[in-house]
């Protein structure tokens, strides 16, 4: 499960920053995940809840938002949702010579401090 690596990952980058902040806690993280980067959110969100015990991350709500998977097709330059399973053969000229747009993105959009240790933002997303 590459799920509790990323996890972890996520943790220690958001934990390091906390330090540097001087943050007392975090309350939210919010990812990006593209929807061909093999993520299975709810893994992932299993995973970050064990990675936070113990650093200042604990107790934060990690928020996930989709990215949808685009393609552009280099000799005609129509672009198209790849979908699942992805299909990478353009849909106009039926080329091959395809440049994928987005969904591969796994990174951390934004940190919220929390006020004081432990406090968790309002929503789960």
């Amino acid at each position: 499960m590459h799920e509790m690596s990323i996890a972890a990952a996520v943790v220690e980058q958001v934990n390091a920053a906390a330090r540097d902040h001087g943050a007392p806690g975090v309350a939210r993280v919010r990812l990006q995940v593209g929807e061909l980067a093999g993520v299975v959110p709810q893994a992932l969100d299993f995973c970050f809840e064990l990675a936070c015990a113990g650093t200042l991350v604990a107790g934060a709500v990690l928020q996930t938002e989709s990215v949808a998977a685009r393609a552009r097709c280099t000799p005609c330059a129509v672009e198209w949702p790849v979908g699942m399973p992805p299909d990478l053969g353009c849909p106009s000229c039926a080329g091959g010579s395809v440049e994928l747009l987005t969904g591969r993105e796994l990174q951390i959009l934004d940190v919220e401090w929390a006020e004081r240790p432990g406090v968790q933002a309002d929503q789960k997303g």
